[in-house]
């Protein structure tokens, strides 16, 4: 028979209490995430509240952290603002065509000795005007001739001009403004639809509208081909996806949700890609053995794509975002204020480098950029290190693997 041994069983309840505490802590903050995420302000920047934290040397932070960040060179300062003078009513531009109406005199005699007043000048102001959309019906007929003298001549006719919806009742401008209205102006077709009834008379279904945006596309698929192909030429590429809901004609009752994903370089072309799901095989259809530098935000569909020489690499704002959750959830949480810091240090010194057009020096990377990254590197790495009950359960664990 087993013997009781009390000490062990004091031991066994005080883990277990221990666990229940953490537990406790972690659904608290994860409830405070949701009411900050859903009342609460949207702003990511540190208060004066929590930046006064950092003035004491925290618990968490040791001697040789204080020191080297005394050591280290001062940031470099945000070239500051130009402010330039008003300049006053900015004039229209003058590309833009000018009717001119003259506005005559009621009085055109001298009311001293009646004789008739001549005009010295003129008193201008310009206003910007508009002409309403003026729709109408472009008849085109096309010649048939054929020789009166031959009996068995054939008739002839000018070729068809190519059009984008062939046999269609809208002409090619009528088409492509609404294309431009729907992706530039944001204006959905139901909406289109009903102005065009509005102000032309004529009722269009928007399934026809659906069906002419649908045909602009098919057309500009040899454009996003070229688009795409070199995008895959560049050595650094960013992908991202967004949700987009989708309309289905099986009955459910709610939008399919279905993802627009985006492959981008700084300066270059952007290209969409559509998928009804958020799997691998978008990024891999896409990508297919593309090798370079990809940036995502960390999304595991992004794993295992592309050739064997592409590296990963993550984004500093989403990364900075699990420390302001973290800092949400708890104002006194000293170490995710001190890395939300040193994140907003780096983003001063590529703020710095835009400045100077984009130039870069060693004596900017060294006391700015490199000695920063590292010194998130490092503590990111201190923290994921950590016993789970010493720091904050959640948030600075996601954190410093979003880091990593």
């Amino acid at each position: 028979m087993a013997t009781f041994d009390p000490q062990a069983r004091i031991t066994n309840l005080e883990r277990e209490l221990a666990w229940a505490h953490l537990k406790i802590q972690s659904l608290t903050e994860e409830l405070r995430q949701f009411r900050v995420k859903m009342l609460g302000p949207r702003s990511e920047t540190l208060s004066d509240l929590q930046l006064e934290l950092l003035a004491d040397q925290e618990p968490g932070t040791t001697l040789d952290e204080v020191a080297a960040e005394a050591e280290r060179a001062p940031l470099p300062e945000a070239p500051p603002r130009e402010r330039r003078p008003h300049p006053g009513r900015k004039r229209l531009p003058e590309n833009l065509p000018r009717v001119e109406e003259v506005v005559r005199c009621a009085e055109q005699t001298c009311r001293q000795c009646g004789a008739e007043t001549a005009v010295i000048g003129y008193d201008e102001s310009e206003q910007l005007d508009v002409e309403p959309a003026r729709y109408f019906v472009r008849v085109t007929k096309r010649e048939k001739r054929a020789c009166r003298f031959c009996q068995g001549g054939t008739v002839t006719m000018p070729p068809v001009a190519p059009r984008i919806v062939e046999k269609g009742l809208a002409s090619d401008r009528v088409v492509v403004e609404t294309v431009v209205a729907k992706y530039s102006d944001h204006l959905p077709l139901y909406r289109q639809a009903v102005i065009l009834e509005r102000d032309s008379g004529v009722e269009i279904g928007r399934a026809t509208l659906d069906g002419w945006v649908m045909r602009v596309g098919e057309l500009l698929e040899p454009v996003v081909a070229a688009m795409r192909q070199d995008l895959l030429g560049a050595s650094y590429l960013q992908a991202d996806e967004t949700i987009v809901p989708v309309q289905m004609h099986d009955q459910r009752g709610a939008d399919h949700q279905a993802y627009l994903w985006q492959y981008g370089k700084p300066g270059g072309e952007t290209v969409f890609d559509f998928r009804m799901g958020r799997g691998r095989e978008g990024p891999q259809n896409f990508l297919g053995q593309w090798q370079g530098i990809l940036q995502t935000d960390g999304y595991q569909a992004y794993d295992g794509i592309g050739g064997p020489k592409l590296v990963h690499v993550g984004c500093w704002a989403h990364a900075r975002r699990k420390f302001v959750d973290a800092v949400k959830v708890n104002r006194d949480d000293a170490a995710a204020i001190q890395m939300v810091m040193r994140m907003d240090a780096l983003f001063l010194v590529a703020r710095a480098r835009r400045g100077l057009g984009g130039r870069d020096s060693p004596g900017m990377r060294q006391a700015g950029g490199d000695r920063v990254a590292e010194e998130c590197a490092g503590q990111s790495h201190r923290l994921y290190a950590k016993p789970v009950a010493e720091i904050a359960p959640v948030f600075r664990l996601r954190g410093s693997r979003a880091i990593q």
